[in-house]
């Protein structure tokens, strides 16, 4: 199922008339069988999104289709939609097999058959053997996927997930996520979810959105956006370590920071801000781009060199290197820059430069 989102706002109106805009002119269409992250730092509009989308927030401008289907004006239980909550809602008092069959008993459906239906999404999800326990009995990754079984059980048009993986630990985030990606390809549902960790949304989804306050900043296959990002907060977020900021010029088509030169750029000489993906660096014998190091991580195959400039705000940079450069903290290296991985921001507005 194609989803669209035509020129949807959100306003919250406070008590004493105050407004705040939650999203704003968001023009966005998801594919049919894909999975998508709607991805940004807290207070950035993806929840309010995904709460129109599901029906639960009407926009106060803007249309939303589902396929041809103008949805914009119709209620959640009409939309076709499962949707996953952060804290999962499931009912304690009842089994796995009676929390995955609720919604079908809501529409009437015969119990053999509802029955039948909530195995077949239980094994389907990796719980088929615990449908009699309750849910204080289930760890957090198995209430995780009675929620999914339930939202998937009426096999509806579009499966929405609120931060799904947030109550978990790091190590069944990353089992879940990889089990997220399994049920929505062995589905292929359309499927949207919501988080604000940048590496989950980046490991499982086909396309990202990227937001920041209200706005839709970048769409894209998660590489593509990392690879190509279209201005300096979406170059800032994506990326473990962050991508580096330095300032600097661009001079005769030069860039250069302080006197090193680092590449060239077609555009009119200014003061810039310089990005580089800590792993663009490469440690060389001659440059005229050296840094002192601060202190240095080594883990497994990669180290991780971090530099401190001293300033009113000091600066941190991080570099990964590969783990057979033995670096002692106090040395100065010498760097060659890989082209591919510098970027260029205009230094008022965040817009990249070519």
């Amino acid at each position: 199922m194609e989803i669209t989102l035509k020129n949807v706002t959100k306003i919250f109106q406070a008590k004493d008339k105050t407004e705040t805009v939650a999203v704003s002119a968001l023009d966005i269409t998801i594919p049919d069988g894909k999975l998508i992250g709607l991805l940004g730092p807290s207070g950035c509009g993806k929840s309010t999104t995904l709460y129109m989308i599901a029906g639960l927030l009407n926009p106060t401008e803007g249309r939303i289709f589902f396929g041809d289907e103008d949805v914009t004006d119709l209620p959640p239980e009409e939309r076709g939609i499962g949707l996953v909550f952060q804290n999962y809602a499931l009912y304690p008092h009842m089994t796995v097999r009676q929390n995955i069959m609720f919604p079908l008993e809501n529409i009437k459906v015969p119990k053999p058959e509802a029955m039948e239906r909530a195995q077949e999404m239980a094994n389907l999800v990796g719980i088929g053997e615990l449908m009699d326990r309750k849910p204080k009995q289930l760890s957090g990754g198995q209430q995780q996927r009675v929620a999914i079984a339930r939202a998937l059980v009426k096999k509806p048009r579009v499966l929405l997930l609120d931060e799904p993986l947030s109550n978990l630990d790091a190590r069944l985030r990353l089992q879940t996520r990889e089990e997220i990606k399994r049920i929505q390809r062995e589905t292929g549902i359309t499927t949207i979810f919501v988080t604000h960790d940048q590496e989950e949304a980046m490991s499982i989804s086909d396309e990202i959105v990227l937001m920041e306050l209200g706005v839709k900043q970048q769409v894209g296959a998660p590489q593509d956006v990392y690879d190509e990002p279209g201005n300096l907060f979406v170059a800032k977020f994506l990326g473990t370590p962050p991508i580096n900021i330095f300032n600097g010029i661009i001079k005769d088509k030069k860039i250069m920071i302080g006197d090193a030169v680092i590449g060239t750029s077609k555009s009119a000489n200014a003061d810039i801000l310089v990005g580089i993906r800590p792993e663009g660096f490469e440690i060389v014998e001659k440059s005229d781009f050296e840094l002192p190091i601060y202190q240095v991580e080594t883990i497994g195959r990669d180290t991780t060199l971090i530099v401190k400039v001293p300033g009113d705000e000091a600066i941190t940079y991080r570099i990964i290197v590969d783990a057979q450069y033995r670096i002692k903290p106090g040395t100065v290296v010498k760097f060659k820059i890989n082209p591919k991985k510098v970027y260029i921001f205009n230094k008022t507005t965040g817009e990249l430069l070519k």
